[in-house]
Parts: C-alpha cells; sequence; structure tokens
C-alpha cells in the first residue's frame, strides 16, 4: 500500500470533532485523503480541523444528524458538484437507561439520529461513488450489535437495526465498487465512556475506580481503548487495500466480547 492510498479522493467523517471521529479523520488525512469533517458545533469543529495533518484543504460542515433532511443539504451545498468516496458514519448515542423505562420518543429520535441520518448520506453520495466505481462506507457502531450492554437499551435496539442495515447495503452495492463495513468499539476513552461511567456511578452510588474496575474486569486486555486504536481499522475499511472485505463487523474491544 503507498504512503497515501487516499490521495486524491474526498472523505466526510460524522462526528469529526473530536473522540473516535476525529481519530479517524487523521488517520485517513494521513492516508492522502481530503477530510470533510461533519458536527454540530462550530468551535469544536474547526480546533479540530487544525489538527488534521497533511496538504489537502480539509473543511468543516455545520450540521446536526438529528435533522438529516437539513445535514444532507448542507452537505449537497458545499459538493457543489464535487463527490466524495468515503464515507464515515458516526454519531453521539443516546442517554443510558434501561429499555422498560424508554419511552417512544427516545426510539424515534436515537432511529432519526443514527439509521436515517447514514442512510440519507448514503444515498447523497452514492452517484459520486457509483460513477467513480469506488467507494468506502464505514460504519462506527458498538459491540452491542453482538452482545446487548446493560443499561443502553434504545442504544442496543437501534445499532442492531443500522448493522443490519449496513449488511444489506453491502450486498446490493458490492459489485459495483463499493463497500459497507462497520466497526464495533469496545470501552474506549471518549466523552461518551465518560457518559455511561457517570450513569453507572449514579445507577449504584459506586465510586468511578470502583465502576471502571468492574467494566475492565470484563476485557481481557485489561485497559480501555484508545480512539487512535479504533480509527486504525477505520482506516483500514476505508483503503484500496479492502476492496475485497464488504459486509463486516469488527469489533475493536480488547477481546471483551465473547460471541464469534
Amino acid at each position: 500500500m503507498s504512503a497515501a492510498p487516499l490521495a486524491g479522493h474526498l472523505a466526510l467523517v460524522c462526528g469529526g470533532s473530536a473522540g473516535i471521529g476525529l481519530a479517524s479523520a487523521q488517520a485517513l488525512a494521513g492516508m492522502g485523503a481530503e477530510v470533510w469533517l461533519l458536527a454540530r458545533t462550530p468551535a469544536t469543529l474547526e480546533a479540530a480541523l487544525r489538527r488534521l495533518p497533511g496538504s489537502a484543504p480539509h473543511r468543516a460542515l455545520v450540521a446536526d444528524l438529528a435533522r438529516p433532511e437539513t445535514a444532507v443539504a448542507t452537505l449537497r451545498e458545499a459538493l457543489a458538484g464535487r463527490a466524495a468516496s468515503v464515507l464515515v458514519n458516526n454519531s453521539a448515542g443516546p442517554p443510558p437507561g434501561p429499555i422498560a423505562e424508554a419511552g417512544a420518543a427516545a426510539f424515534r429520535s436515537t432511529f432519526e439520529q443514527q439509521l436515517l441520518a447514514a442512510h440519507a448520506l448514503v444515498q447523497c453520495l452514492l452517484p459520486g461513488m457509483r460513477a467513480r466505481r469506488f467507494g468506502r462506507i464505514v460504519n462506527i457502531i458498538s459491540t452491542s450489535v453482538r452482545e446487548p450492554l446493560a443499561g443502553l437499551g434504545v442504544s442496543n435496539t437501534v445499532r442492531a437495526a443500522v448493522a443490519a442495515w449496513a449488511k444489506t447495503l453491502a450486498g446490493e452495492l458490492a459489485a459495483e465498487g463499493i463497500t459497507v463495513n462497520s466497526v464495533l468499539p469496545g470501552y474506549t476513552r471518549t466523552a461518551r465512556l465518560d457518559q455511561i461511567i457517570e450513569a453507572r456511578m449514579a445507577a449504584t452510588g459506586q465510586s468511578r475506580a470502583e465502576v471502571e474496575a468492574a467494566m475492565l474486569s470484563q476485557v481481557p486486555a485489561g485497559r480501555f481503548a484508545e480512539p487512535e486504536e479504533v480509527a486504525a481499522a477505520v482506516a483500514f475499511y476505508a483503503s484500496p487495500a479492502a476492496g475485497y472485505v464488504t459486509g463486516t463487523t469488527l469489533a475493536v474491544d480488547g477481546g471483551r466480547t465473547r460471541a464469534l
């Protein structure tokens, strides 16, 4: 693989201003891609933009995936006829909580932000990918699509739907040179991990150290992942080297998931 395997390619990274999204954007930029970051907050986007390597004219797009139609309209206007060949679907998960207590609105809003937004972005970018006969759609989901996680009822449900959507889409697009794969992060040092830890502290009365120790007792590697470790899987899926890999899910979880 060349030093810049994505030179000449435009990559759109959703949730690209922090955490796994930013680490993924940095990895793709390091592979020579022109990277566009999409997120809600202008200040954090601009700060993230300055952290991208390479000489390509990277760009920030302010949009909220909770409003898919508006986000796609912003993207279409920015593209102005250009084509993106890499799409990283990544969006914050819903608040933790037991599924028995979740209201219908929580399912609707999460479904729209996670699945409908990803679908709308794919439909927006698909003509350009088809024209080039090259496309890489990478979805950052969760290991919960293999083993539901306690206390994340709405997230477990909707992320499983995203995984099924991705698998179906992969079969439809494979013959056109477009791959669809999903990365399943385990416990990773991000704002989302802090949210989960704090929810467990509130539910159990345990200290942060106690909650973290209980979580890490489930991880054979004995530590939390860094965002860059998840981004490495995203970069592989996005690369030309992964042209014969589609419809797969890759857990980056330190061995926590027990399912095959």
